[in-house]
């Protein structure tokens, strides 16, 4: 840092005021003139670019000067060796080379017996400490390092509250409507002459409650921000009022707002204390608001619209977004990104979509991989190996899967664009049935749809879902749901008669709350802004409210004949060696696209085994294993001429 610095500047001459001021205490406590120095320190502080530290605190805190020139005693055996020779010298007492009561009242000016009691600055906000335990009069008197620091010119964040907080800078971009959140906050405080109400901002877009926070507390009062997570909330009641009281120390030493993120409801009530005990500008974020006893303001942030994302993206990739052929429209209306993730993935991946002779596939993946952050915990993701030319299905349903596949690619031009979402949020999803038989291509149809439209695909797994505790299934779901809403992924819901099935008659509490998941269900899968397929095999035993709400219908039938043969067609990869198929043959065989490609594995294994191509007498030794796993033989007239 160079000598012109204008805070280099600053420091040493609040030093050097700092000098002036300890001259005068050790004047006092030596009973010697004290012009000089009130001199020196007039002359310093008329010539300080900024307010010095120890007038700073006197502001903060409302110090009396006795209250002042304690601190200041306190400081001086601190920072200058003399000031220990000169209080056991004042004391008559060689043991007591530091600063106590009884020599603040004997020597210094405007003396006053309440300086030390706990409600007054010194102590209340933990300026010094009394370190002895014996009458108030006689106790040491020291300084708090952090203050002993903050007079010195040095500023930081208290060591004690540091693994608790961390510090927000304020963001160069927002998203549209986060801007206009963040000017409307700031008119609302500006309009009002009471106290700073708490200002709650509800919703799901975390980091842009965290950019409209900081943004606000710098342009409204110069702040910078700290954040405090809910969960780190100290939880005895001596250690949350001591970080109450730090805090409101540091918030003034630092000019700094405070954020409080509570995502869970679980801490609802340590948040709520702490606002009601909190001075300053104080933020809460969270999804739901919370009922307090002070003033507040209620804003929702939630995560930008697909507009706004197709935006910053553009921003983000500059000129390596011209390079994508609609993909930009893609991830914008499949993923819920925040503006910060945006931005940041955005810089990371630019130059590699510059240089990249796939682009649109870059961009695909590196939005699949900030999804998973959040689902890989919650379900299972599976691998879509299965590609159109591997669907072995009737035209019709063919036809239903490709306005599936329209319906996610056009959702930000129809919805947005062309305003049906402005009309109404309810039907906007893409719940989809696949009703059909064990076997018959449910499944590979979910992992053609997620390779067609570059998403991962997610299997809900019911027994992790699913639970005997009244409320616990509604809660499990709650996450699946929110998580997916920002993942751009595609849900599976396999069996779903199992979870969406009709509701029973109320018998019991049991069944009441059972019925309650049901309707939550139905009310997400409609609201769900993503891709959700669900797979059953008994269409009927569905919720018939449910059924209603569902986008498509694809129903999946058991294959016939010419339909069986053009699945033996492609069961075998290129490489798999075969000799002598008769696929016409093997197409007379009643069974599903499924239990064919059992056969077909099964097949491949017995002939690696004997070191031969895959033939029609492997097939057959396989398919009479199937036919027992199912435990329905094989008649002669289905295998007949095979061998």
């Amino acid at each position: 840092m160079s000598a012109s610095d204008p805070r280099h500047e600053w420091t040493d001459a609040n030093q050097r005021l700092m000098g002036a001021e300890l001259a005068r205490i050790k004047a006092r406590l030596g009973g010697e003139d004290q012009g000089s120095a009130m001199a020196t320190a007039a002359e310093i502080r008329a010539a300080l670019s900024a307010q010095s530290a120890i007038d700073r605190l006197v502001e903060c805190f409302g110090l009396s000067p006795f209250e002042r020139d304690i601190l200041l005693l306190c400081a001086g055996v601190e920072m200058d060796s003399n000031f220990s020779l000169l209080c056991a010298t004042a004391q008559s007492n060689p043991q007591r080379s530091y600063a106590t009561f009884s020599l603040a009242l004997a020597t210094l000016e405007e003396p006053h017996w309440s300086a030390l009691s706990s409600i007054r600055p010194l102590r209340r906000w933990r300026l010094i400490e009394v370190t002895e335990e014996t009458s108030l009069a006689n106790a040491r008197l020291r300084i708090d390092e952090r203050v002993l620091h903050f007079l010195a010119g040095i500023n930081y964040l208290d060591t004690r509250l540091e693994p608790l907080l961390q510090n927000s800078g304020v963001a160069a971009t927002m998203a549209d409507v986060q801007s206009e959140t963040a000017q409307a906050i700031l008119e609302a405080l500006h309009e009002r002459n009471a106290p700073i109400p708490v200002l709650q901002l509800l919703g799901d877009d975390r980091d842009g409650q965290t950019d409209i926070a900081a943004g606000v507390a710098a342009e409204l009062f110069g702040m910078q921000l700290h954040i405090l997570h809910a969960e780190d909330i100290p939880a005895g009641v001596h250690e949350r009022n001591a970080f109450a009281v730090l805090w409101q120390r540091e918030s003034a030493l630092l000019s700094s707002a405070l954020l409080i993120e509570c995502r869970d409801q679980a801490n609802a009530a340590a948040v709520t204390w702490l606002a009601e005990n909190l001075n300053g500008l104080l933020f809460i974020s969270s999804h739901n608001p919370l009922e307090l006893q002070r003033n507040t303001l209620r804003f929702t942030v939630n995560k930008p619209g697909a507009t706004d994302q197709k935006r910053l993206w553009q921003q983000a990739l500059g000129s390596a977004a011209q390079k994508l052929n609609g993909s930009l429209e893609g991830v914008a209306s499949q993923y819920r990104l925040s503006a910060q993730t945006i931005l940041s993935t955005g810089a990371e991946i630019s130059s590699a979509i510059s240089a990249s002779d796939k682009p649109d596939e870059l961009l695909w993946r590196a939005c699949r991989t900030l999804g998973r952050r959040q689902l890989d915990d919650l379900a299972q993701r599976v691998e879509p190996v299965s590609r159109w030319e591997d669907l072995i299905l009737p035209e019709h349903q063919k036809v239903i899967l490709s306005q599936i596949v329209s319906h996610v690619r056009n959702r930000l031009k129809v919805c947005d664009e062309w305003g049906f979402a402005g009309k109404s949020a309810r039907g906007m999803g893409l719940s989809t049935l696949f009703a059909g038989e064990s076997g018959t291509g449910k499944t590979m149809t979910a992992e053609v749809l997620a390779n067609e439209l570059h998403l991962d695909l997610y299997r809900i797994d019911l027994s992790s879902v699913v639970s005997k505790y009244i409320g616990e299934t509604e809660k499990n779901l709650r996450k699946v749901f929110d998580a997916a809403e920002d993942s751009g992924v595609i849900l599976l819901f396999d069996e779903a008669d199992a979870l969406f099935g009709k509701r029973s008659e109320v018998k019991d509490s049991h069944d009441r709350y059972a019925n309650i998941e049901v309707s939550y269900l139905l009310q997400r899968m409609e609201a769900y802004t993503g891709l959700a397929v669900l797979t059953t095999n008994l269409k009927t035993s569905l919720d018939t409210a449910f059924q209603r709400r569902l986008r498509f219908v694809v129903q999946f039938t058991f294959p016939d004949t010419e339909q069986r043969e053009g699945i033996w067609r492609s069961v075998f990869p290129d490489a798999t060696p075969t000799q002598g198929l008769d696929y016409r043959k093997l197409a007379q065989l009643q069974v599903a696209g499924g239990n064919i490609r059992n056969i077909a594995l099964n097949a491949a294994f017995l002939a690696a085994d004997s070191g031969e191509a895959v033939g029609m007498v492997h097939l057959l030794q396989a398919a009479h294993g199937e036919g027992s796993k199912r435990e329905r033989p094989l008649t002669d007239a289905e295998t007949r001429g095979w061998v």
